[in-house]
C-alpha cells in the first residue's frame, strides 16, 4: 500500500510544530524535535491536580507527635479529649484552638464540633485550594490537623475579682474585689459592698506577680582592670596638696562590644565636680552605662547633690576612703530618679589578680583537724569534771 506524504511525516496525536522542518539537517531536526517535546511536557505539567489527595487520611500533629486520623467522622473536640491523656495541656477545650494546614492553605477551625472529614472536604473543594495546587510542586499534600493552646492560667482568679490598671477601669468592671496600682507607688485592694467602698493597701495578693527590686544586667560586668585604672586615676588626686574629687563615665561600645572609660572635661573641688559630657559619645553606637565619681578621703555615700544630678536611668558609683589600702565602693541604680543601692559585685568583676598555679599545688586539705579539736575539747571537759569531784571530796573530808 502506498503511503501519502502526510502519512510519511505523521507526528502522532500532536500536530506538527510550525517550526519543524522534516528536510532539515540532523542538528536542526534535533532542535525542532526538542522544542516539540518541551511543548508536550509543558502541557503535561498544566493538567488538573491528582485527585488522590482526597483519599489520604488527615494527620494529627502536635509537640513533635504525628499520627494518621483514620476515623474522619471524629470531631476536633473528640480528638482533643482523646489526646489530652498524652498531652494534659489540651484538657481544657476552652484554651485550645484548631487549624488545618493543607498544602499552602491554612484554615482556622471555627467550630471544634465539626467533623475532621467535613472540614478536609470543604478545603479540597475550595477554589483557593485548587489554585494553590496548580502552582505547587507537591500535587499530593497532606492535610495536617494541629491543636494550639491559646491561653494560660498561672492562678485561678474568681469571677468576682480582677486586676485593673486604673480606678476608672475597676469601677466600670464592678467587681466585688479589685486590685489597682496608685500614683503613690502602692497597690490597693478595693472591696465594694452595700455599706460602701473599702480601700486598703494590698498585702500578699496572689493575683499579683512576685517582683523583687533590683537590677538585672543585660551587659557583662565591668572588667577589673578597667576599674583598677579608674581607682588609680582617683588616687592621683588624693596625693596632691589640694585633695579633690573627680569623675569618670563608663560607656558600652555596641560595635566592639566592650566598655570604655572616658574622663570628660571637668572642674573639681574637694566636695564637687562640674563636668561636660564628651560629645564623641553622643552617637547611638555608645550606651552611657555608669557615672563613677570619687570622694577622696571621705566615705562612699550619695549626697543630696548626687540625688539632684543622677536622674537619668543608668548606674552610679561613688568611691571613697581612697587613702586606705582598700577603697570603699557603693553602687546604685536610678530608675527615672528613683534610687536603689545594689551590690557592686553585680556589675563589677572582682578586683582580683591572677596567681601562680604552683601556689595552689602547695596547699593540701584534711578533715582530721576538726575531729582533733573536738577530742581535745572533750578531754578538757572530762579533766575539769574529775577535778571538780576531787575538790568536792576534799572539802567534805575536811
Amino acid at each position: 500500500m502506498k503511503k501519502s506524504n502526510d502519512d510519511l511525516f505523521d507526528l502522532g496525536s500532536e500536530p506538527a510544530d510550525d517550526g519543524f522542518d522534516p528536510f532539515a539537517t540532523d542538528n536542526n531536526a534535533e532542535k525542532s524535535t526538542a522544542k516539540t517535546f518541551a511543548k508536550r511536557a509543558s502541557k503535561s505539567d498544566s493538567k488538573e491536580p491528582d485527585k488522590g489527595f482526597a483519599d489520604k487520611p488527615p494527620v494529627f500533629e502536635y509537640a513533635g507527635a504525628t499520627e494518621n486520623i483514620d476515623d474522619t467522622a471524629k470531631t476536633f473536640e473528640e480528638l482533643r479529649a482523646e489526646k489530652s491523656a498524652d498531652f494534659p495541656e489540651l484538657e481544657d477545650g476552652k484554651k485550645v484552638s484548631w487549624s488545618v494546614e493543607y498544602g499552602k492553605i491554612v484554615k482556622t477551625v471555627d467550630d471544634p464540633k465539626m467533623s475532621i472529614g467535613k472540614m478536609k472536604a470543604a478545603v479540597e473543594k475550595s477554589k483557593e485550594f485548587i489554585d494553590s495546587l496548580n502552582k505547587a510542586k507537591d500535587k499530593n499534600p497532606s492535610c495536617k490537623v494541629k491543636p494550639r493552646v491559646t491561653a494560660q492560667s498561672k492562678g485561678t482568679i474568681p469571677a468576682y475579682k480582677g486586676v485593673f490598671a486604673t480606678m476608672d477601669e475597676a469601677l466600670a468592671a464592678a467587681k466585688i474585689i479589685s486590685i489597682v496600682p496608685a500614683r503613690d507607688g502602692k497597690v490597693y485592694e478595693i472591696r465594694g459592698t452595700e455599706m460602701g467602698r473599702f480601700i486598703t493597701p494590698a498585702v500578699g495578693c496572689e493575683m499579683l506577680s512576685e517582683i523583687k527590686a533590683g537590677f538585672i544586667p543585660a551587659l557583662p560586668r565591668i572588667p577589673s582592670d578597667l576599674m583598677m585604672e579608674v581607682i588609680a586615676f582617683f588616687r592621683h588626686f588624693t596625693r596632691r596638696g589640694d585633695v579633690t574629687e573627680a569623675l569618670v563615665n563608663i560607656y558600652w561600645d555596641k560595635d566592639n562590644r566592650e566598655f570604655i572609660a572616658d574622663v570628660p572635661e571637668q572642674v573639681v573641688t574637694k566636695v564637687s565636680v562640674d563636668a561636660q559630657i564628651s560629645g564623641m559619645f553622643a552617637d547611638d553606637r555608645y550606651i552611657h552605662y555608669m557615672d563613677i565619681h570619687s570622694h577622696n578621703f571621705m566615705g562612699a555615700f550619695f549626697s543630696q547633690a548626687d540625688d539632684r544630678d543622677e536622674k537619668a536611668t543608668r548606674l552610679y558609683t561613688v568611691i571613697g576612703k581612697l587613702d586606705g589600702y582598700v577603697p570603699e565602693i557603693k553602687t546604685r541604680i536610678s530608675n527615672g530618679g528613683t534610687f536603689l543601692e545594689i551590690d557592686p559585685a553585680e556589675v563589677f568583676e572582682h578586683l582580683g589578680a591572677p596567681f601562680s598555679e604552683e601556689w595552689k599545688r602547695k596547699v593540701r586539705f584534711r578533715t582530721e583537724h576538726n575531729e582533733i579539736k573536738r577530742s581535745t575539747f572533750s578531754w578538757l571537759l572530762m579533766a575539769r569534771h574529775k577535778m571538780s569531784h576531787r575538790i568536792g571530796y576534799a572539802v567534805c573530808a575536811g
